[in-house]
């Protein structure tokens, strides 16, 4: 008998819950046992192994009862956050750990030496790390220490390097999909600009796919800086030749203004990041007073990555289970369970580190006219990159 941890970090998307499920299914199947690490990697950062009570708090055994009718919901069972225990902000840090932290005395403090005594404390033999980039690059980090690991790969952005598919990410653009078809009868029924702002920090996949799909005027992504001025213009022609007499517009929230701008708030995050969005309300802004036309702004956000995960991301989540869980079977640690041309397989956890995923503007956009321009589909994967 194996004893495995799972836990999920960074942002929630449609398709955790069943890849959870079939993953404890699969494993009591086989005659292993399941701990559910709650909360992601904070789950294992939080945990004092001198204190009991922290037990019930960050570990979740998961037996078939426990997760029967998880995957009839969107989000992840076992909750999740964007700690990196490698690298930890000073006022983060648990009050027992104060003071054992490797790093300069200002922080940010690393703790992985307490996250290999926790997983050694809990008996942990094989641990399912199922994030983005950000928390499989700690997954990485842990294999480097000898901890079995398997990484599965979930984000709507569809962004790791090293899979042509992630979980989550067709969900995330059939609902975009679906709202901004929604939002065409108030545009429509006001004759104004819609701007519609979606989740997308480095890579515009999601505005590229979502505008290409329902048919948009203009699109603007992460990696191509836009001219808010030939914008306006190009929005102007398009509302004046629809016969409802309304445009619209999809922005990534990480796009940027060909001034530089990148519209940030907040504290950054244990990997660096701060919250974008905004930047589709100052675009808004700035259309109005080019334009003089009223303008309809909707930040879809969160919504997109809400609720039940459709077909493909349940099949892609009871897939990548099941193939952890034979890589498991094999001993074949190190790993990440991937989708490449179209066939299931694995890949080198590192491989994930190695590259940085993004729209191929050359073969997906016109970044003169912006706007979606596909070029070539054949040989392309099935969401084009």
């Amino acid at each position: 008998m194996k004893r495995i941890g799972v836990l999920t970090g960074g942002g929630d998307v449609p398709g955790l819950n069943p890849c959870i499920k079939t993953l404890v299914y699969g494993a009591q199947d086989r005659g292993h046992e399941v701990l559910g690490i709650r909360r992601g990697w904070a789950g294992l950062l939080d945990y004092d192994v001198a204190d009991t009570s922290t037990h019930e708090r960050c570990i979740l055994p998961l037996t078939k009862r426990e997760v029967r009718t998880i995957d009839r919901t969107g989000g992840t069972f076992l909750h999740s956050s964007r700690t990196n225990p490698g690298r930890v902000k000073p006022h983060d840090v648990p009050d027992f750990l104060k003071g054992q932290g490797q790093g300069d005395s200002d922080g940010p403090f690393d703790f992985t030496r307490h996250v290999l005594r926790v997983i050694e404390h809990l008996g942990i033999d094989w641990l399912v790390a199922i994030g983005g980039d950000d928390t499989l690059s700690y997954a990485e980090r842990l294999t480097r220490e000898g901890v079995h690991v398997v990484a599965v790969p979930k984000t709507m952005d569809n962004d790791v390097n090293g899979t042509d598919y992630c979980i989550g990410f067709s969900t995330a653009v059939t609902r975009s999909v679906n709202f901004i078809h929604q939002l065409r009868t108030s545009t429509g029924s006001h004759e104004r600009i819609a701007v519609v702002e979606l989740f997308g920090r480095n890579c515009g996949e999601t505005s590229l796919l979502s505008a290409y799909l329902s048919g948009v005027d203009r699109a603007i992504i992460s990696e191509v800086p836009f001219d808010p001025e030939r914008l306006a213009d190009f929005l102007v022609e398009d509302k004046g030749h629809n016969p409802s007499n309304y445009a619209m517009v999809t922005i990534s929230e990480g796009a940027t203004m060909t001034d530089g701008l990148i519209h940030e708030y907040g504290e950054e995050d244990a990997y660096g990041h701060r919250k974008l969005g905004g930047i589709g309300l100052a675009t808004g802004d700035i259309l109005k007073r080019l334009t003089g036309e009223d303008i309809v702004y909707q930040q879809v956000g969160y919504l997109m990555r809400s609720g039940a995960p459709d077909a493909l991301d349940l099949m892609v989540a009871v897939n990548y289970a099941n193939m952890a869980l034979d890589l498991i079977d094999r001993d074949e640690r190190s790993r990440m369970v991937a989708l490449v041309g179209g066939q299931y397989t694995t890949v080198p956890v590192e491989t994930m580190m190695q590259g940085v995923k993004r729209v191929d503007v050359d073969a997906l956009y016109d970044e003169k006219r912006y706007r979606p321009l596909i070029r070539k589909v054949t040989g392309k994967p099935m969401f084009l990159y």
